[in-house]
C-alpha cells in the first residue's frame, strides 16, 4: 500500500516537471522553435484546426521558423492566423511560404522573460508540494484505519520528503538551465 502511495506520487511529480518542460518550451528565447506555434488554431475547412495540421511546420535556421500551407488558399488564413496570436512575431509571406524571423531579444525583455521561467517553476514546485501533501494524507489515513504501524507512517511520510526534495531540485535545474539559455543570447 505505501508502495503504490509512493510509486502514484512519484509518477504524478514526474508529471509536473514535464509539464514544466512543455510550458519552458514555448518561451521565446530568440531562438527559433517549431513549438513556439503549436498553440495557435487556424480557421480552415469551416472548423478551427491546428496549424500542424494545415501546414507544414520546419526551422529555416536558428532564427526562423518557415511555414508551408497543405493548400495554397489557406496562406491568408494562417498569416491572420498568427498576427492574431501572442507570439508576438510578424509573419513574412513569399507566395505560399510564410517565414517568421526571430528578432533579437532586448535585455529588458530577457529579464522579463527570466521572471516568467521563475514563475512558471514556483508553480511547479507548488504542484509537487500538493502531490506530497496528498501522498501523506493517504498515508495518515491508513495509519488511522490501523493498516500501518505508526513507524511504518514516519518512515513513509520520510521517503515521501526526499522524492519531493529531489523533484524539486529537477525544477529549480530545469528553471536554471532555461534562464541561463536566456541570459547567454
Amino acid at each position: 500500500m505505501i508502495n503504490d502511495i509512493k510509486t502514484d506520487a512519484q509518477t504524478r511529480m514526474g508529471k509536473s516537471i514535464d509539464a514544466l518542460r512543455h510550458e519552458l518550451t514555448r518561451l521565446r528565447t530568440g531562438r527559433a522553435s517549431t513549438a513556439l506555434v503549436d498553440g495557435i488554431k487556424v480557421p480552415a475547412y469551416g472548423s478551427e484546426m491546428p496549424l500542424n495540421q494545415v501546414a507544414s511546420v520546419a526551422l529555416g535556421d536558428a532564427r526562423s521558423i518557415i511555414i508551408t500551407p497543405f493548400d495554397k488558399s489557406l496562406v491568408g488564413p494562417v498569416e491572420k492566423a498568427i498576427l492574431a496570436s501572442d507570439i508576438g512575431i510578424t509573419p513574412t509571406t513569399a507566395g505560399t511560404v510564410i517565414r517568421l524571423n526571430m528578432p533579437p531579444l532586448t535585455e529588458e525583455r530577457r529579464r522579463e522573460l527570466a521572471r516568467h521561467v521563475s514563475h512558471e517553476g514556483e508553480n511547479a514546485k507548488i504542484a509537487i508540494r500538493n502531490v506530497r501533501r496528498d501522498a501523506i494524507q493517504k498515508v495518515k489515513d491508513l495509519l488511522k484505519d490501523k493498516q500501518i504501524s505508526e513507524d511504518e507512517e514516519r518512515r513513509a511520510d520520510d521517503e515521501i520528503q526526499k522524492l519531493t526534495d529531489r523533484f524539486v531540485k529537477d525544477v529549480d535545474g530545469v528553471v536554471k538551465a532555461k534562464e541561463d539559455e536566456l541570459m547567454s543570447m
